[in-house]
């Protein structure tokens, strides 16, 4: 399957330890598909420096949002 046609997650930050200047407790995230990061427990999502960086998903939990605020948090909004 390509990374393209992977449906679009979310996800929640819920810990920022060592990366508090680039990470919100509680702010959602977009997850951006790395099939390469995964295999290493990643994750990658635009931080407040707005650039993708990789972070230990252990930092993250999946969510599921309600239809009408996807498009609010998609990137391709």
């Amino acid at each position: 399957m390509s990374e393209h046609n992977v449906k679009t997650q979310f996800v929640v930050c819920i810990n920022n330890d060592n990366y508090s200047a680039s990470l919100e407790v509680r702010k959602i995230y977009q997850d951006i598909p790395d099939t390469k990061a995964a295999e290493h427990h990643l994750i990658r999502v635009i931080d407040e420096s707005q650039e993708d960086y990789l972070y230990p998903e252990s930092h993250f939990v999946t969510i599921e949002l309600p239809k009408a605020a996807e498009s609010v948090f998609s990137l391709s909004a």
